[in-house]
């Protein structure tokens, strides 16, 4: 299997699953981003997992825009934005894909 295919494949998989658990919690509750925000930190465990999320997804931004950049990458702001809207699972895999994209097309040029 190729790189670019097996990261959309983990794209797909990062999509799916996480809202595999939030979209029936969204039918339930609806945008009630207080009692969101309240679940998300009800205990420390929770909060370390919300914290952990928030700083690899910065740190995920900040990779996607230095990396793009540097090598051109097309439709860079996909992955920044499926990382806002679902995650790093998504956005990272996203991301990969397009480097890898954008690396198989420089090097079917040389």
């Amino acid at each position: 299997m190729k790189s670019r295919h097996f990261y959309l494949v983990c794209c797909v998989l990062g999509l799916l699953v996480p809202y595999s658990q939030f979209v029936p919690w969204l039918l339930e509750h609806g945008l009630n981003f207080t009692l969101l925000f309240r679940e998300l930190f009800a205990n420390r465990i929770s909060a370390f997992f919300a914290t952990d999320v928030i700083v690899s997804a910065i740190v995920l931004i900040w990779f996607i825009q230095s990396e793009g950049k540097r090598l051109r990458v097309r439709f860079l702001w996909l992955p920044t934005v499926g990382t806002l809207i679902v995650g790093v699972s998504f956005g990272f895999p996203l991301f990969l894909f397009l480097r890898q994209l954008t690396l198989d097309r420089i090097t079917a040029r040389a």
